[in-house]
């Protein structure tokens, strides 16, 4: 198989200057039918990392589907797994491929689908390959690590005429569509929102770096491999297997492959900004710094603040992702309006809702008594000797979202809406085209910070 650097040559083309469509409006695609004669789908995985891992245990339980192959470059590891975890629970085996392309060659006219979750440097070009082998596409955010590389997978999927659903999963998830279609846009509780804030605040803990026992050493790549595969981009000498070996479990830390925390983490939710909002940024203000993995590529810490003009009007939306504390409230998105503010996240626990004490509370018990809202307290003021009374806004009522929406494992709605479309019954809730428009300014926080200077977005900066 070619270097990726040969792939993305090869493949990569830029797709129109034309602007994309709404980003709260779903792009209309229309699947070809089924290769196979029944309603079953079948499918194919490429990488068979942590992350496919999830998408399996998730996939495994929606019925009407078959496996039909699985590749990943960690044989002796990671793909044997996978196919022991797809026998023990179907009872047949998957033809196991340590190449992506000679899976697509061989297996493609047998596949309906293929689900890519590779490392982020690989995306474009696997998702390009599959969409050209006749096979409809789910592919792990980002798109890319490069915004070209994002743009070279609209424009395949226009130009196969293939299904390509992004993993913004939050699009699919109920609770997530619940607010946003019933609470925001029909009974438009927040009123006019003026400012959102969002963050994912991580420990120290939960991002060292990754190694492997010594006594599996031997399942890992060889280095001739690894260099076959671009986890040397960027790198302008020979490194030795234990350099490259920390690059293939550690690929997040490299700035060659991948885009770090802000698109690790951040993507998600910067997504539900702009999906929210119904708009995309004027510009982006960003800071970051090494501020305790101090011999990483990447920034640990960011934080970022993007301008938007939006049909209400402007508002600005904060967000950090901080690498070395897990005491900052964990992860959620906050929309602060006029009349309300809405906590929300894929934790019901997060998902809260506070009224102003302006609004009249007459209008929200309307809402109570028809089910759109449950409430939870009444505003208390904190209180104390050392409250000032003219420095307090009065406290607001606590309400949540009825309970159970969108408590399903997070990513069930999204591969279900993607296999409903592929059967022609649904229309995808993030395609490739309206998951670039969201994502696009996220591609440009890291220069951002790096510059200390803020970028006002073009058509140039944004096109998908």
């Amino acid at each position: 198989m070619k270097d990726v650097n040969q792939i993305n040559r090869r493949r990569f083309i830029k797709t129109s200057t034309t602007a994309g469509l709404t980003l709260g409006m779903p792009t209309i695609l229309k699947s070809n039918p089924l290769k196979a004669a029944s309603d079953e789908i079948r499918i194919g995985l490429i990488g068979c990392g942590a992350q496919q891992e999830v998408l399996y245990e998730t996939m495994k339980n929606i019925p009407g589907i078959r496996f039909v192959a699985a590749c990943d470059i960690m044989r002796e590891g990671r793909l044997k797994k996978m196919a022991g975890r797809i026998r023990s629970a179907f009872g047949y085996l998957v033809n196991r491929y340590s190449d992506a392309e000679t899976m697509l060659e061989k297996e493609g006219k047998h596949m309906d689908a293929v689900f890519v979750a590779t490392p982020d440097f690989w995306h474009a070009p696997h998702t390009v390959m599959a969409l050209e082998a006749g096979c409809h596409v789910y592919c792990e955010k980002m798109m890319s690590d490069t915004l070209e590389g994002a743009r070279s997978m609209v424009a395949a999927m226009d130009r196969t005429g293939k299904l390509c659903q992004i993993g913004h999963q939050r699009r699919s998830n109920p609770r997530y569509l619940y607010v946003l279609n019933e609470l925001i846009r029909k009974q438009k509780i927040c009123g006019q929102i003026v400012n959102v804030n969002g963050q994912w605040n991580r420990s120290l803990g939960s991002s060292t770096e990754k190694t492997y026992p010594k006594e599996k050493i031997h399942h890992l790549p060889d280095a001739a491999t690894l260099r076959r595969y671009g986890f040397n981009r960027g790198v302008d000498r020979q490194l030795d297997a234990a350099e490259l070996h920390k690059r293939f479990l550690n690929w997040r830390f490299y700035k060659a492959l991948s885009g770090g925390p802000i698109s690790d983490l951040g993507a998600h939710q910067i997504d539900i900004f702009n999906w929210y909002l119904g708009a995309r940024p004027k510009s982006v203000h960003a800071s970051g710094g090494r501020s305790y993995f101090d011999d990483r590529e990447h920034f640990d810490n960011v934080m970022c603040l993007f301008d938007y003009d939006t049909p209400q009007g402007n508002a600005r939306a904060f967000y950090q992702v901080l690498t070395t504390t897990s005491a900052g409230g964990g992860y959620y998105e906050s929309f602060m309006g006029t009349k309300a503010t809405i906590n929300i996240s894929e934790r019901e626990a997060y998902t809260k809702i506070y009224k102003e004490s302006w609004v009249p509370s007459s209008e929200w018990r309307k809402l109570v008594d028809k089910g759109y809202l449950k409430k939870v307290s009444a505003g208390h003021s904190a209180g104390g000797s050392d409250a000032i009374a003219s420095y307090e806004s009065a406290p607001p009522d606590e309400y949540a979202i009825p309970g159970g929406i969108g408590l399903n494992t997070p990513y069930q709605h999204h591969i279900q809406n993607f296999f409903e479309a592929i059967r022609g019954k649904a229309k995808l809730n993030c395609d490739a085209r309206h998951a670039l428009e969201s994502e696009a300014p996220i591609y440009w926080v890291n220069q951002a910070a790096e510059t200390n200077e803020a970028i006002t977005f073009t058509h140039e900066h944004l096109h998908t």
